[in-house]
């Protein structure tokens, strides 16, 4: 798989990256750290040689079980991960990276990137400013090499650029969910800035392995997710069954024809969880579906039956 250009850094990425939100088991059901070391494993051996995680992640297992599949290549895959929104205070930045650095057994990290803007979750409102000055120094002592933003607007990332380099935004993004392509992503593009998906395939509902009657278990975050409800899941489905015919010819899953569409938007890279080595190994082929401009245009307008009837919120979930 060809790697990519980080903004303007000098880091490499794969535009398919390993997502590990699920590693941290924390509002997820049904995931041991056997299988996730494996297919963390088999899909750096595929060629996705960049790993997404965060602290937050099951308050910094999902960094640990990284640091477990990972350690013995260190040299030769990117880590990017995040510090949370209840420690965007100067000092706290060092030290959450401090941890991170500890659970990932490194000493440098390749991205790191706010994971929600200052004041998200009831958290204390920090001015930018001192964040950036943390995130700069850290850069500086070679602790990390590219500085990133997740869940970030527009103007947030105006502000934030005012201080210092934003080489990557993290968004959620996907076929089925694309609110960030109204201002975001033409910033993006304008200054350099890569864009990271999450939920590229809007949290497995983009795999087609979701029927019509599905029901999630207790504890699962997709409960919450406003795709899988009434008639926006109905919508998902009808545009699914328009998406197979266009797998099919490709002879590919649905889930590599989304990811395949989603790396070919522009300076859009694609995470993508897997809980085994199947699904770790199929989201690696999907940087080998090569689709031709009028089958982009063709999957663009499947994608919007879905997403021209959703509202304005960029969050996907209904949190209290």
């Amino acid at each position: 798989m060809e790697t990519r250009r980080l903004g303007t850094s000098d880091v490499k990425i794969s535009p398919v990256l390993m997502g590990t939100w699920q590693a941290g088991k924390s509002m997820w059901v049904g995931v041991e750290d056997a299988e996730t070391i494996k297919a963390i494993r088999a899909a750096f051996d595929a060629g996705i040689t960049t790993v997404d995680t965060a602290e937050v992640y099951g308050k910094g297992h999902s960094e640990q079980v990284v640091a477990e599949a990972l350690a013995d290549v260190r040299d030769q895959v990117t880590y990017a991960t995040k510090v949370f929104a209840n420690h965007l205070k100067y000092d706290q930045v060092f030290e959450a990276c401090e941890g991170s650095l500890t659970r990932l057994k490194t000493d440098y990290i390749d991205l790191y990137q706010i994971h929600w803007p200052s004041g998200s979750f009831k958290s204390e409102v920090v001015p930018i400013e001192e964040t950036m000055s943390a995130l700069n120094e850290l850069k500086e002592q070679g602790k990390i090499r590219a500085i990133g933003v997740s869940n970030f607007s527009r103007a947030q990332i105006e502000e934030a650029m005012q201080y210092g380099r934003i080489d990557s935004l993290q968004p959620p993004y996907s076929l089925f969910w694309r609110q960030v392509e109204k201002d975001t992503v033409p910033y993006c593009v304008e200054n350099n800035i890569s864009i990271l998906a999450y939920s590229s395939l809007a949290q497995g509902l983009l795999t087609g392995k979701f029927g019509r009657d599905h029901k999630f278990e207790e504890g699962d975050n997709r409960k919450d997710n406003k795709l899988f409800k009434g008639e926006n899941y109905e919508r998902a489905q009808q545009a699914l069954d328009k998406l197979r015919p266009i797998a099919e010819r490709h002879q590919c899953g649905l889930a590599q024809l989304s990811l395949a569409w989603l790396i070919a938007q522009p300076q859009t890279n694609a995470i993508a969880g897997a809980r085994n080595t199947e699904q770790a190994v199929g989201n690696a082929s999907a940087a080998d579906v090569d689709l031709s401009a009028d089958e982009l245009t063709e999957i663009d307008a499947i994608g919007r039956l879905v997403t021209d009837q959703l509202d304005e919120n960029p969050v996907m979930w209904d949190w209290d």
